[in-house]
């Protein structure tokens, strides 16, 4: 009986044993393919130049009056004329938001002498998008007719990117591919299949907000004032890894 109990231990333990050795000795099928696959991870940039079709102007109106309350109705009155003029100038209310509005009190400083309070400033500025750039250099004429006495910046974009972006897309796939070509016949090898490709990040590169000098009421303009988008230059980055053959 003793025997045939010990007989029947050792069996056990060989069972447990024998699938922890197996595992120990063979390499998972994943890993040991990509050990022996010769890669190469690229990474590519494709641009496009492109004419913007819209713009972005900030723009306001600054009053200053003696009480908090003139200062905020003078303001108001202004800034309702302005939002008219918009109107005016084929700029529908979705495309006008309201960006910034302040009161501050204004002091008088005198060496040797407390600060003398002057009256109140009260400013209103709104971010204006101009789908339209044809009605652009109007639009901004129109808003210091009307009493905008701030514009503050203006910058260029596209109303719609993505055909922008498709092209930026195919030139950077060209590029990768150049590169993979390049790099296998440098070595000796042949690009065999492309295993991943990720896109990285997406943007347009216009000229920085160009700053506008502080404008004062116009009561007559007879020209247009001339604005000029110039391009965008719309990017994308890729990166890709290739399998590569003798």
């Amino acid at each position: 009986m003793k025997t045939l109990l010990r007989a029947g231990v050792l069996s056990l333990s060989l069972a447990a044993l024998a699938p922890a050795a197996l595992a120990q000795t063979t390499p998972a099928p994943a890993a040991d393919s990509m050990f022996r696959a010769t890669t190469l991870n690229l990474s590519a940039v494709g641009e496009v130049d492109v004419a913007p079709d819209m713009a972005t102007i900030n723009l306001g109106v600054q009053t200053e009056a003696p009480t908090a309350q003139g200062a905020m109705q003078a303001n108001a009155q202004q800034m309702s004329r302005v939002m008219a003029a918009l109107n005016r100038a084929g700029i529908a209310a979705r495309d006008i938001q309201t960006s910034n509005l302040n009161l501050n009190a204004q002091y008088d400083y005198v060496e040797n002498q407390p600060p003398r309070l002057r009256g109140y400033q009260a400013s209103n500025q709104v971010t204006v998008k101009v789908r339209d750039l044809a009605r652009l250099g109007a639009a901004v004429d129109a808003t210091v007719n009307a009493g905008a006495n701030q514009i503050n910046s203006i910058s260029f974009g596209l109303n719609d990117r993505s055909q922008a972006e498709n092209q930026a897309r195919q030139a950077a796939v060209r590029d990768l591919q150049a590169k993979a070509a390049l790099y296998a016949q440098a070595t000796g090898y042949r690009v065999g299949r492309l295993v991943t490709l990720s896109e990285g990040t997406t943007y347009s590169a216009p000229q920085p907000p160009m700053p506008y000098m502080a404008m004062a009421r116009a009561e007559s303009m007879k020209d247009s004032t001339p604005v000029s988008g110039g391009e965008l230059t719309v990017r994308v980055d890729i990166s890709g890894l290739y399998e590569l053959t003798r």
